[in-house]
């Protein structure tokens, strides 16, 4: 079977979002991403609904309605727009 070779920080990122995302290994969560890649049905995005996602979302929901952190709009913007600022600073613009 070919192989495909990714460099130590793109690994560790497909690492991180494979277990997020519920996946057994990176291999699996690299095909899946690949195989949705253009798919005809670019708004469908069931297969990312895994049942950890869902668990994780259902947590997230749960705080919230017992009184959790939530944000304003203005205080995401501003959240944001810190870190564009930050990341044109080291990277230029």
């Amino acid at each position: 079977m070919p192989q495909v070779q990714l460099d130590d920080q793109v690994f560790k990122v497909a690492q991180r979002r494979a277990a997020e995302a519920g996946y057994s290994s990176v291999d699996e969560y690299v095909a899946d991403v690949v195989a949705h890649d253009g798919d005809d049905e670019a708004d469908n995005f069931d297969h990312l609904f895994t049942p950890e996602a869902l668990a994780r979302l259902d947590r997230i929901s749960a705080d919230i309605r017992a009184g959790g952190k939530t944000y304003t709009m203005d205080e995401v913007r501003e959240h944001f727009e810190k870190k564009r600022k930050a990341w044109l600073s080291n990277h230029g613009s």
